[in-house]
């Protein structure tokens, strides 16, 4: 498994580093309702990534199904905001972030290249999880390193101030000296944060390795109506718990209609009862 071509994994790298610098640029400036709404382009750039890289073919009642899913997160989101919060920050902001999520469809079906290119070196195998993991997210590293004069100007930061920046981020990580300041829950919290974040990814990527991106991308958007959910309650540093959104209700139940539907074969039902006739 170590010896695969490592391009693909440096190319991962670089699009999760391309990903995170666009999506972080555009979330400082967007509202936190806006991007669940644009992250849905996230299953577009899936579909379309698939259909041309490798060859897949859907069905009606995937794509409507796609759609639902789509329809219901946005709905889910959308109710509890304000109208106009897409246009607020306006457009570049938006395009960004679109492109970010390109970035990230890009890289999960790179992703699910190298696991079916694996399969054919190792001869049946498949290539572990934490290798595919460990190798983007070193490569990622690097790449984020290299990009840092870029996000510094994004950030508003002077390249030149970078380092105290750093310092002071340290601080409040381990929430010593006087400027800990506003960093209640650390370490603990940045630590939890990690730990939940590497398990969800490595679900995600198993989920991947044994299916598709875009049955990925569609189990990753459970998690919006799920998060929306679990800010209602009375949770630790959360503050004032939230009231649910009004279309919360009706938008998981378009979501769920919308997995339900793109996991619907209809085919294998009508080849039963053509086989049928036929012994009849």
């Amino acid at each position: 498994m170590l010896s695969l071509p490592k391009t693909p994994f440096v190319v991962v790298g670089l699009l999760e580093a391309l990903a995170a610098a666009s999506g972080m640029a555009a979330g400082a400036i967007l509202s936190g309702a806006t991007i669940p709404i644009l992250s849905q382009s996230f299953l577009v750039w899936q579909l379309l990534l698939s259909f041309i890289f490798l060859g897949r073919r859907y069905s009606l009642n995937q794509l409507f199904g796609c759609f639902l899913v789509a329809v219901g997160v946005i709905i889910t989101v959308a109710s509890g905001s304000s109208a106009g919060s897409l246009m607020e920050a306006g457009i570049f902001w938006s395009l960004l972030m679109i492109v970010s999520f390109l970035f990230q469809a890009a890289d999960t079906v790179l992703k699910e290249v190298i696991f079916l290119d694996a399969a054919k070196r190792l001869k049946g195998g498949t290539v572990d999880l934490f290798v595919v993991n460990s190798y983007g997210s070193a490569y990622q590293a690097v790449f984020i390193c290299l990009l840092l004069p870029f996000l510094s100007k994004l950030w508003g930061v002077p390249f030149t101030q970078l380092p105290n920046y750093l310092r002071d981020g340290a601080a409040c990580f381990l929430n010593i000296g006087t400027l800990s300041g506003g960093c209640d829950g650390a370490p603990l919290l940045p630590l939890l944060f990690i730990i939940v974040n590497m398990g969800f990814n490595i679900s995600l990527l198993h989920l991947l390795q044994i299916s598709s991106a875009v049955v990925s991308c569609l189990a990753s958007t459970v998690s919006v109506p799920i998060s929306v959910f679990l800010f209602t309650l009375p949770l630790p540093y959360l503050g004032v718990a939230s009231s649910l959104p009004p279309g919360f209700i009706a938008g998981a139940i378009i979501l769920v209609l919308g997995m339900l539907i793109y996991t619907w074969r209809p085919s294998s039902r009508l080849n039963n009862q053509e086989i049928d006739n036929c012994h009849c």
